[in-house]
């Protein structure tokens, strides 16, 4: 028999997509800053061209940028996660109801990518509040694997070298936990 417990807590990251991203960045950072804390490394802006989905909406060319975040993330945050990001979408909107972003905000783990989404489909997990989970990428035999419904941004090879860099800080960051928590146990108790 199982026994449910806490799982490792996760690294924070965050997709955005914008046409006019240079004009909204320092509103974006700082509304993600104020929801899930410290930026610990905002990737360099690269041209989003996989497909026009969001060109309607957001304008084009439409361009990303990843951040990863310094605090790590209990698991069970995806659902609130994604909507603290709807509501700063909904927040830097136009004054004709257009978004200027497009906000995707996940959990990456050792093993697993993980997006949250306001879309259902076959494979998405209901979390609550309108919410789904979209196991986006699976980390086996070393690298990112892709699956039968992974987004093609998300399976191309600058993607994936930034999650990899971003599960190799995530890494890091378990092992100064486990450390502080083992130096931490090792200190003798104060005499009263």
């Amino acid at each position: 028999m199982s026994r449910p417990h806490e799982p490792l807590p996760a690294k924070r990251v965050c997709s955005v997509l914008s046409a006019v991203l240079p004009g909204v960045w320092p509103q974006v950072v700082s509304g993600l800053a104020a929801c899930f804390g410290e930026v610990e490394i905002a990737y360099p802006e690269r041209p989003f061209t996989h497909t026009a989905y969001y060109d309607a909406e957001l304008g084009a060319p439409i361009s990303r940028r990843v951040l990863a975040f310094a605090d790590l993330a209990a698991q069970g945050s995806l659902g609130p996660d994604k909507a603290a990001t709807n509501a700063l979408e909904d927040a830097l909107r136009l004054p004709d109801g257009r978004r200027r972003v497009n906000l995707d905000p996940g959990l990456l783990t050792q093993e697993r990518f993980v997006l949250a989404t306001g879309k259902n489909f076959t494979h998405r997990i209901y979390l609550g509040e309108g919410i789904f989970a979209d196991l986006t990428l699976v980390f086996q035999a070393g690298s990112w694997q892709t699956l039968p419904w992974t987004f093609p941004d998300y399976a191309s090879p600058d993607m994936l070298e930034i999650l990899t860099d971003i599960r190799r800080r995530y890494r890091r960051d378990l092992r100064e936990a486990a450390s502080a928590i083992i130096s931490s146990k090792e200190r003798p108790c104060p005499k009263a």
